[in-house]
């Protein structure tokens, strides 16, 4: 067998249409030129697209084939395959392509969707999950109280439970997903508080321990989430995309907390409130079956991501390299990460004492009952999932423009705290429940911009190590969730709602002051 090279001279330029070339065919448009060959001999050519379509786009330049020959009668015709006029496709390669990166030119439009938004959009899939089953419990806990005759200090334990174990693996899921790759370690969340969550009706008939045991390992499942979520973002979106991103896959728990705050109270009518546990523990199988199917850890791992996106990813992403050890001293030495973590606790404290006693406000305060409750609850987190996505569109467009990240992340984060403190005062001089409800919502809706604040800030300071970020602050958020939950409940049996908001505010308040002497948008930790 010989094997020789045919070496091809063009001097076109990009054609309009795709002529109808055969694979054993090499067609040169404006050239007049067609390579036909054998059909006894293997011609190796690769393809190159650049555009959509069919449409072309070669440059002048060599064009090189490796042609093994074999022995063939050159008297007998052509097959139909390679006439012209029959033949359907061809092949050929751009010298001027220094990477070699191969497309297809025609690629269905569902392929061709963007595959980083493709992560965006399950993980807020996931965090919609996230709420649905964590938010559940805020609705439930009043039926199970009057059945099971708890007091308001035993609520407040069993609704803190849950963030015992979402304290332990906080640090712990942003190191895994650092190391070990974001789609396995929020695979595993998402599956272990599944189980809880369909585990919780039963612990409650066994006993109060068993439900404060299967709450926090609820906890533990869902502590993982937010790290492994920023490690998968951090590696996806590019760093123009960033707000948008976050704030799109955090209003996923908004309206998480909206369908569980929505769908509970009619469950719990109409087949009791364990019914809410069994039916959303049991969306998990159907998210963790298109996880598995369709997500990557990072770009380099996806075979179906078009080369185009990937260089736009690779050439705009910070974070490529998977982290090997975890330079903790130089971590904690940085004041803007200590900002992080103060104002992650600050936040959380008014964050989670909303999301866990509303319903019970509204129940005990407005004199709602259990639908009503549920119902008037949803509005705040609505204002919560739109204003995210508009804080992020804004954010992302000042940076856009030139406004420093540093400058767009203290005035987003500054609304998120000043805002809400402003509406949570005003409380104290209402008394009707549209009033309430609407100044509940304005406080959640510019929390939200918090998104494009603090929780957009890990990825800035510090891109390769930024799941671990989020889950040393996000610890600190927690231990708010634990205290002021837990709190809260105290307060009420000794005190007044007043007494609950005065706190909030105080901490926004003094978030708001760390945050911007001490915070930064620029990287300090590479």
């Amino acid at each position: 067998m010989n094997t020789s090279r045919a070496l091809l001279i063009s001097l076109y330029s990009a054609p309009k249409t795709h002529p109808q070339i055969s694979p054993r065919a090499t067609f040169l448009p404006n050239s007049g030129l067609l390579l036909q060959l054998c059909p006894c001999q293997r011609a190796h050519f690769r393809p190159i697209y650049v555009g959509n379509g069919l449409s072309w786009r070669v440059k002048s330049g060599r064009v090189r084939a490796d042609v093994k020959s074999e022995p063939c009668d050159i008297a007998e015709s052509p097959p139909d395959s390679v006439q012209f006029g029959k033949v359907f496709a061809t092949s050929i390669v751009d010298d001027d392509d220094d990477d070699g990166d191969v497309t297809s030119a025609a690629v269905p439009w569902w392929e061709q969707f963007p595959r980083r938004w493709v992560i965006v959009i399950l993980c807020f899939s996931a965090f919609l999950l996230c709420n649905m089953d964590r938010v559940n419990m805020s609705i439930a806990i009043l039926p199970m109280a009057s059945e099971s005759h708890w007091s308001m200090t035993t609520v407040g334990l069993i609704q803190s439970s849950f963030f015992w174990g979402y304290l332990l693996t906080q640090i712990a899921g942003g190191i895994w997903a650092d190391t070990v790759g974001g789609k396995f370690v929020l695979g595993f969340g998402v599956v272990w508080w599944s189980i809880a969550t369909i585990l919780t009706p039963i612990a409650a008939k066994l006993g109060l321990p068993y439900l404060l045991v299967v709450r926090a390992f609820m906890g533990v499942g869902e502590g993982v989430a937010m790290p492994a979520m920023n490690n998968i973002l951090s590696k996806w979106v590019p760093v123009s995309e960033r707000s948008r991103s976050l704030a799109l896959v955090y209003s996923g728990m908004y309206l998480g907390s909206v369908t569980g705050l929505a769908f509970s109270p009619m469950l719990i009518h109409k087949f009791g409130w364990p019914s809410v546990f069994y039916s959303f523990g049991s969306l998990g199988t159907v998210w963790l079956a298109l996880w598995l199917n369709m997500a990557h850890s990072s770009p380099l791992e996806d075979p179906k991501l078009l080369p185009e996106e990937k260089k736009l990813i690779l050439r705009n992403s910070s974070s490529k390299e998977p982290v090997k050890s975890i330079p903790w001293r130089l971590i904690l030495s940085k004041p803007p990460v200590w900002a992080l973590i103060v104002s992650h606790f600050c936040h959380n404290w008014g964050t989670f004492i909303l999301l866990t006693w509303m319903p019970t406000y509204y129940h005990q305060v407005l004199k709602l009952n259990l639908t009503e409750s549920g119902l008037f609850s949803v509005f705040p987190w609505l204002t919560m999932a739109f204003a995210a996505n508009l804080g992020g569109w804004i954010a992302d467009t000042l940076v856009s423009r030139g406004v420093s990240v540093t400058i767009v992340r203290k005035i987003m984060q500054t609304i998120g705290f000043l805002g809400p403190a402003f509406f949570l005062t005003q409380l104290t001089h209402i008394e009707t429940p549209t009033m309430a409800v609407l100044c509940m919502a304005c406080s959640q809706g510019l929390d939200a911009f918090s998104q494009s604040g603090l929780y957009s800030n890990h990825q800035d300071i510090a891109p390769r190590y930024s799941g671990v970020l989020l889950g040393l602050s996000n610890t600190a958020g927690v231990l708010a969730g634990v205290f002021g939950t837990a709190a809260t409940g105290y307060i009420l049996q000794h005190g007044s709602w007043d007494d609950v908001f005065q706190v909030s505010v105080g901490l926004y308040l003094v978030g708001t002051v760390v945050w911007n002497l001490f915070s930064t948008g620029e990287k300090i930790v590479d």
